[in-house]
């Protein structure tokens, strides 16, 4: 009976049968199997979106939190599991339970089944295939209850496809319907207020977004809405009414996220008008911001603000701290970190503290994504800053050496003496807080020198990266050090060392004591003696330190003048190159700047004293004839820009001795002047040409080496980095098919006349015969010799039959032997200068 029974039920459960049974049979068992755990999957998926989508609160938020990424994924294969999961439970519901019969559907849950099939390809960011499900709804079960809600999804899938206006065009038909419930009504308008925003139209989405919040039962969205609300508001300009919106959300308290209310804080602060409000005001609110203690996740932003307020009250001091609190609390915003850095830099810029500026910079473009607008702003500000953050470092570095160099023995053993006692007062405080220093780490090596990678950075972004390895990380390797010592004493390095005899323990050695013996007593770190042996004494070395001293403060009184219009630093770095017995070379043009310089400040007396010296004592030097004729320095034949320009101009004619001649005494002559890069750029082309391929890559390295910030010394690093080593990789062609050759000739450099006389009979010659195609040049091939070349012979056979020819006919009687050379190898032959190699192979 029982076995029957149950065959009827299974029998009379077909979804080809339209019966009682069947209907609640499929109904029941797709709502509570298939449908059910697709819709907790789909849950799952959601709140997982939740949590891992970081907002943007500097810029307008989306209405809907859902990150959008280009990944483009294989066939099969989807971006979160538990929205494949829902797809799949709903494509399940669909394959068996679906009762199509008489052509329509049975099953009442079926809509509900394609209703999660769109939501989770929806999420899964398949819009096209999600559109398609939603649309079948529409279309196959238009009775449905879930017809709203398929119509909103629908045009929620527009808004991602981009057809924004077919989406406001539907949505608004939608809000038009009078059987809507209060949540579809704020999905509606929030979807429609999205459609505006992508438009760009925020005056339009300010209604349907603040009927959004009024309407919807959610807190979390009405917190959500209503901040969006303000920032539509501030981004319209009607910063009352963003604050009104701001408010609302503030009031929804504990109701909503807490991140919403802590932003509206900030964002009231951020609109509030310090020439009218109380500032008081302001501050109160804040300060009470930063004691409550549920917005200690959010301290970066509080302390951001604080230091903001400050800074608009010119307490720049205080602005500082409170920067440097946001920096150092945790964040997940990192453009709030890179605005901290970008607001210190400029705090250090104005300050004209330029070498801070510039670390503070680079910490801003490290924080910040190149793609933004304001990255390439930062980045071009932080290379006007790369000279004079390396003439500081020089003339600071220099200046410290040539200061110890003066003192007398007693002296200097006294400065270092107090330097290495505040070491080991440091390592003392270190040790006794349980933080060995770092470079303490290796116990009992007493030839360890702290290094790169085990000194902390200097500079604001000290930040760095952890080794998993125990022994590549010298602080975990100092805090074990540490704490074996105050667990077990001092112990022998011997077999069963737990239980030997030999052992203070730790009650009868002093951890401390033990690092002392190691770290002071034997570590040269500690020892005067180790840098007092390091410092130069060699008379040629401090002069040349000096030398660099002195140039340096000479372009940072130029870069400073000239570039940053910091005429009081400007002063201060040429007086003190003054003071220091610069060369003529330098001791002029600085005092010529000075004199400018004092000149625009109003300090006429120290201006004509500066005046007189030049006019007395350099009367013919070029300054004071600028002195005497302002005009002069536009028309000035004698200016670097110029004699640079002549001597160009000889450069392409192939005078490359007296561009080398003239390239190192204008360098000595301009010394600290803008074009001495450019001139001994010049001349490295010119020593190359002349001297072959070895001496043109000394001459660029020099170049790279002394001028690395100036375009002329990158750019010879570039051809030390790329086309030197691909010139020194040309070996000769001996492919004899190849399509361009040439006639050489060669002569002594001592005789140009007879190879400039050549050189026209060739002329004549090539005119008389008609070869119009070929040319003629005189070119150096290197100090001794010079080539006259026929240029554009189409073969080895057609240049050996001319030579002939210019040979044998007696018209032309020109007997002097050449020889016949492919394009490519002559180009080699030029390069390095190896001429007598190809004649050998060839």
């Amino acid at each position: 009976m029982a076995i029957l029974m149950l065959s009827a039920v299974i029998f009379g459960c077909s979804r080809k049968k339209n019966t009682f049974i069947s209907r609640n049979y499929h109904a029941v068992t797709s709502e509570y199997n298939a449908l059910y755990n697709g819709q907790v999957a789909l849950d799952m998926g959601q709140r997982e979106i939740a949590q891992n989508y970081a907002d943007n609160y500097w810029d307008l938020l989306p209405v809907e939190r859902l990150a959008i990424d280009d990944k483009i994924l294989l066939p099969d294969s989807v971006r979160n599991q538990n929205f494949g999961r829902a797809e799949e439970k709903a494509v399940k519901a669909i394959q068996k339970h679906s009762m199509q019969i008489g052509g329509k559907e049975r099953n009442p849950q079926m809509d509900e089944a394609y209703l999660l099939l769109g939501k989770a390809r929806y999420f899964d960011q398949r819009f096209v295939p999600a559109l398609d499900a939603f649309n079948y709804i529409l279309y196959r079960y238009p009775a449905s209850d879930n017809i709203t809600h398929a119509r909103i999804w629908r045009e929620k899938t527009n808004i991602r496809l981009g057809n924004e206006k077919l989406a406001i065009k539907n949505l608004k038909k939608i809000l038009d319907s009078d059987r809507l419930e209060d949540q579809d009504i704020a999905d509606a308008n929030a979807s429609l207020s999205q459609a505006y925003m992508n438009l760009n139209h925020l005056d339009s989405a300010l209604v349907p977004l603040q009927a959004a919040a009024s309407y919807t039962r959610e807190n979390e969205e009405k917190g959500r809405y209503l901040f969006i609300t303000g920032q539509l508001y501030n981004r319209l300009g009607q910063k009352e009414l963003a604050n009104q919106a701001f408010d609302e959300v503030i009031d929804l308290n504990r109701k909503s996220p807490r991140i919403y209310y802590v932003n509206s804080y900030i964002k009231k602060a951020q609109n509030f008008n310090y020439n009218q409000g109380d500032n008081a005001y302001l501050l109160n609110m804040l300060r009470e911001l930063e004691e409550n203690r549920e917005n200690r996740p959010y301290l970066d932003k509080i302390y951001f603000q604080l230091g903001e307020y400050y800074n608009r009250i010119d307490s720049t001091r205080l602005a500082e701290e409170f920067y440097n609190k946001s920096l150092r609390s945790p964040s997940s915003d990192v453009y709030l970190k890179s605005v901290n850095y970008e607001v210190l830099a400029n705090i250090n810029f104005d300050r004209a503290n330029y070498q801070m500026a510039g670390k503070y910079y680079d910490s801003t473009l490290t924080s910040m994504s190149p793609e933004l607008l304001e990255y390439r702003t930062i980045k071009k500000k932080r290379e006007n800053l790369d000279d004079v953050i390396k003439y500081e470092l020089i003339a600071e570095e220099t200046d410290s050496i040539l200061n110890l160099a003066a003192l007398s023995e007693e002296e200097r053993l006294a400065y270092f003496t107090k330097y290495t006692d505040e070491l080991r007062a440091k390592a003392l405080e270190q040790a006794d807080s349980a933080e060995l220093p770092v470079y303490a780490a290796n116990v009992g090596n007493s030839n360890t020198f702290p290094s790169a990678a085990t000194t902390p950075a200097a500079g604001p972004n000290t930040g760095g990266t952890s080794n998993s390895f125990y022994f590549y990380n010298p602080l975990r390797v100092s805090r074990g050090a540490q704490e074996f010592l105050r667990t077990w004493g001092s112990r022998e390095l011997t077999d069963n060392w737990r239980w030997g005899g030999s052992t203070t323990g730790p009650s009868t050695v002093n951890a401390q004591e033990r690092i002392m013996e190691v770290n002071f007593d034997n570590n040269p770190i500690y020892d005067p003696a180790t840098y007092i042996a390091q410092f130069p004494s060699d008379r040629l070395i401090l002069d040349s330190l000096a030398t660099q001293r002195n140039l340096a403060n000479y372009q940072l009184g130029i870069i400073y003048n000239e570039k940053f219009g910091e005429q009081g630093l400007a002063a201060q770095r040429l007086e003190f190159l003054l003071k220091n017995e610069p060369g003529e070379n330098l001791a002029i043009p600085a005092k010529y700047n000075l004199y400018r310089i004092y000149e625009a400040m109003g300090q006429q007396q120290r201006a004509q004293e500066l005046k007189t010296d030049i006019l007395t004592n350099y009367p013919d030097s070029r300054y004071a004839a600028f002195i005497n004729d302002p005009s002069s320095i536009q028309a000035d034949e004698n200016s670097p820009e110029a004699l640079y320009n002549r001597l160009f101009i000889q450069f392409e004619e192939g005078n490359f001795e007296e561009v080398i001649e003239k390239s190192s005494e204008y360098s000595r002559q301009f010394t600290g002047n803008r074009m001495l890069p450019k001139f001994e750029l010049l001349k490295a082309q010119a020593t190359g040409r002349l001297y072959g391929l070895q001496a043109y890559k000394e001459s660029l390295n020099y170049v790279a080496m002394n001028y690395s910030q100036t375009p002329e010394g990158q750019r010879a690093q570039q051809i030390l980095n790329s086309t030197i080593p691909e010139l020194e990789n040309l070996e000769f062609n001996r492919d004899d098919l190849q399509a361009n050759y040439k006639l050489v000739f060669s002569f002594d450099h001592a005789e140009q006349e007879k190879g400039q006389q050549f050189r026209e009979k060739l002329a004549e010659v090539l005119q008389e015969l008609g070869y119009d195609k070929l040319s003629i040049s005189r070119e150096r091939y290197d100090s001794n010799t010079d080539f006259v070349t026929v240029h554009g012979l189409d073969n080895r056979s057609k240049a050996l039959g001319f030579q002939e020819l210019l040979q044998k006919n007696k018209e032309y009687k020109i007997e002097r032997q050449g020889f016949v050379i492919s394009a490519e190898n002559y180009r080699i032959v030029i390069l390095k200068k190896n001429l007598r190699n190809f004649l050998d192979q060839d």
